[in-house]
């Protein structure tokens, strides 16, 4: 979609000018970003594109003033919103502004929401403390948040806390606070890599229609070019803490004038251009799920009396072959995360699944041990899974000298190996997790569960914080690893380019069930299921003359996967999708 041209003059709501941040270091400050200047205007939206590491996040968060001062700080030029310098503006008045006239979006929730309030308590504090309201007007405005941006059950997640929400879950809240109070200026880091394409797509339309109403101008900073061509009015792409070009979004897309620019977009999945995968010579089963459920209690009352059960995966049925890379897609919240939890062990399950012929449920700890050499998992927050405490060597290297596999010599030379084959650089053995990006954490996380070599990976949203170009340097890895080993892949992603350019079958979950499987060929040539066709249609276009296709819409509350005991849900039919949640639009 082309962003609708801005008046001749638009009012200026955001000017940097010459701004340099910089770290300390051993060796003095060195610069992480370096005399950057742009102006945003009222309604606009400017993305900043670059690698994990160029100095996106860091811009925002100077911007914001929220950098980790003495270690970084900014040490030259001037932030001016509107006729406020925030530079040198006092903390307590900086509090003032954000949330209220200034928002921002943060790439992962997990580490930017509190784990020990709930949310509507975040929700309702963020809220109250701009806009001294009564708690019960708070309150409700809070829910309207949730409402807006498609959370299923808002009464119910004002209850929760933050580990209860799966991440595309946690991603919406973090949205719904920032938009609460309506900000002139809106900072979305990443603000859609944890969700879905569809819950994506409703995210952008608000997005949208909060600049429409109000003239909220938007700073968007993502490395996903189909989001980038659908929304930016212009763009900056960055490069090492340097401004390497700048230009409208038709121009940079048509004619990219340098050549870091012009590998950004040549390294950008697109449906329709996944590579042809021939069928596996030999099909022999690595893992089987046999009617496996997953349901979590909700208790109420005094006595904890459990009352209702989340039906969060109910009766699914597959296999995965050696050799193979199976992918599972569907919104958030649908259970394909808890599907991977369940396969290694972090959540109960009912059913039977078995790896290498063996059921988890038979394993001794002997057993269990051997079993963990042959299976790793890659969580979907990297900064979550990474023990702050250790250096990147030792966190790498630690599977390593648990299994008792190599010298520490032959160790250490494997951590190296892998380092680079996920294309960080060897001198990031010495650092811990807090000193890297969240795409270069990311990696780390992808390094360590290579250090084995196992039978079998599960990627849960591995790529989805990985710009472009690394995300397609580490899917080429996975493919070289899948040649060279034999390994197996189980591959959660909601990024359906991703999906076809990887899979050999592809899994369509919707409310805890499977809705259509088959080869990638198939699925992405002629899907059947029209939850399937709606999923394709939300996907961004990398093309910002390519007119947006209109996509099934939202109608109705979205199904719930609660239900009280005794009771669950029928098998999800082609007719159920079309009844009350989606319609074709």
């Amino acid at each position: 979609m082309i962003a609708p041209a801005l008046s001749s003059a638009p009012e200026g709501v955001l000017s940097v000018r010459d701004l340099t941040v910089s770290a300390r270091s051993d060796q003095g400050l060195v610069p992480l970003v370096e005399g950057l200047s742009f102006d945003l205007a009222r309604g606009e939206t400017l993305a900043i594109a670059g690698e994990s590491g160029s100095g996106k996040s860091i811009t925002s968060l100077a911007i914001m003033g929220l950098l980790p001062v003495p270690a970084v700080r900014v040490t030259g030029g001037t932030i001016h919103l509107g006729q406020t310098e925030l530079t040198s503006l006092p903390e307590a008045r900086m509090q003032g502004l954000r949330g209220a006239r200034i928002a921002m979006i943060f790439q992962e929730p997990m580490t930017a929401l509190n784990p020990v309030m709930s949310i509507g308590r975040q929700l309702t504090e963020a809220i109250r403390a701009h806009d001294p309201v009564p708690m019960r007007e708070a309150r409700a405005r809070a829910l309207e948040a949730l409402k807006a941006v498609r959370l299923s059950q808002p009464e119910r997640r004002l209850e929760q806390y933050p580990h209860e929400l799966s991440g595309g879950m946690r991603q919406r809240v973090m949205i719904a606070m920032a938009i609460a109070l309506k900000p002139d200026v809106l900072i979305a880091d990443e603000p859609t890599t944890a969700l879905d394409v569809t819950v994506q797509r409703e995210v952008l339309d608000l997005i949208r229609d909060l600049q429409r109403d109000l003239g909220t101008a938007v700073i968007l900073i993502t490395h996903d070019m189909g989001v980038v061509a659908e929304m930016a009015d212009r763009v900056i792409v960055m490069q090492r803490g340097r401004v390497v070009e700048s230009a409208a979004t038709v121009d940079l897309f048509e004619a990219p004038r340098e050549a870091y620019t012009r590998e950004l977009l040549a390294a950008v999945p697109r449906i329709g251009g996944g590579p042809v995968r021939p069928p596996l010579a030999a099909q022999e089963v690595l893992m089987r799920y046999q009617d496996v459920s997953v349901r979590f209690p909700i208790r109420q009352g005094f006595m904890g009396r459990v009352s209702a059960q989340v039906h969060a995966v109910e009766h699914v049925s597959l296999e995965i072959f050696r050799g193979e890379t199976l992918s599972l897609v569907g919104e958030s919240g649908c259970g394909k995360s808890t599907m991977a939890r369940a396969l290694v062990g972090l959540v109960p399950h009912e059913g039977r699944i078995e790896v290498g012929g063996r059921a988890l449920a038979d394993l001794d700890s002997a057993g269990r041990k051997a079993l963990r050499r042959d299976l790793q998992i890659v969580f979907q927050d990297p900064m979550a899974a990474l023990d702050a405490r250790m250096t990147v060597g030792e966190l790498i290297r630690e599977p390593l000298v648990i299994h008792g596999i190599g010298s520490p010599d032959e160790q250490k030379a494997r951590v190296r190996d892998l380092l680079e084959r996920v294309g960080l650089q060897v001198a990031a053995f010495n650092r811990y997790p807090h000193q890297f990006s969240g795409g270069q954490r990311q990696r780390i996380c992808i390094a360590r569960a290579l250090a084995l070599k196992p039978k079998l990976i599960v990627c849960d949203e591995s790529v989805a914080a990985l710009d472009v170009s690394i995300q397609a340097k580490v899917l080429d890895l996975l493919r070289d690893l899948q040649r060279e080993m034999g390994v197996s892949f189980l591959f959660i992603s909601h990024d359906m380019a991703v999906v076809e350019n990887i899979s050999d079958r592809v899994a369509v979950m919707y409310l805890g069930q499977i809705v259509e499987m088959g080869s990638h060929e198939q699925l992405f040539g002629n899907p059947q299921h029209p939850y399937t066709q709606r999923l394709l249609a939300a996907v961004p276009v990398p093309d910002p003359t390519r007119p947006r296709l209109a996509a099934a819409r939202m109608a109705g509350d979205i199904p719930s996967p609660v239900w009280p005991i005794g009771q669950g849900p029928e098998p999800v039919r082609l007719t159920d999708i079309g009844g009350g949640h989606l319609v074709a639009g």
